[in-house]
């Protein structure tokens, strides 16, 4: 089994910044591409970013392109998403997933590709 637990998240004002991260069991953390995807009441979930298992691919949806930033330290089996310049229509829950076994096959936006994740963790920006 592989076991995601989130932490961070929270309430901020419009504006500011928030660090949410997603801690991995298992030794084979380096090898998963890792997504971060939020949901909103009465809305699909949706991606928001990515990063292969080369952390210098990443993806970002294009309503937090320049304001997000997803990396990951394989040393601490660990993947981050920094938040700034936080806006009320950023409020969510956020989940972690991991994609296992797509070293050989491209980056997926889709959540049904990603087998593992997190509990989620709920992110509220204020006006």
């Amino acid at each position: 089994q592989v076991q995601l637990v989130q932490s961070g998240g929270g309430l901020v004002q419009a504006g500011g910044s928030l660090r949410l991260s997603c801690a991995a069991s298992g030794r084979t953390f380096s090898l998963y591409a890792m997504g971060w995807f939020r949901q909103a009441p009465g809305k699909e979930r949706e991606f928001v970013a990515g990063i292969r298992w080369s952390a210098g691919f990443t993806y970002y949806t294009d309503s937090v392109k320049g304001r997000f930033a997803i990396s990951r330290d394989n040393a601490k089996a660990t993947a981050y998403l920094q938040m700034n310049s936080l806006k009320p229509d950023d409020t969510a829950v956020y989940y972690c997933a991991a994609r296992g076994g797509s070293y050989y096959l491209p980056f997926s936006f889709d959540a049904q590709d990603y087998g593992y994740w997190g509990q989620g963790t709920q992110v509220t920006v204020s006006s």
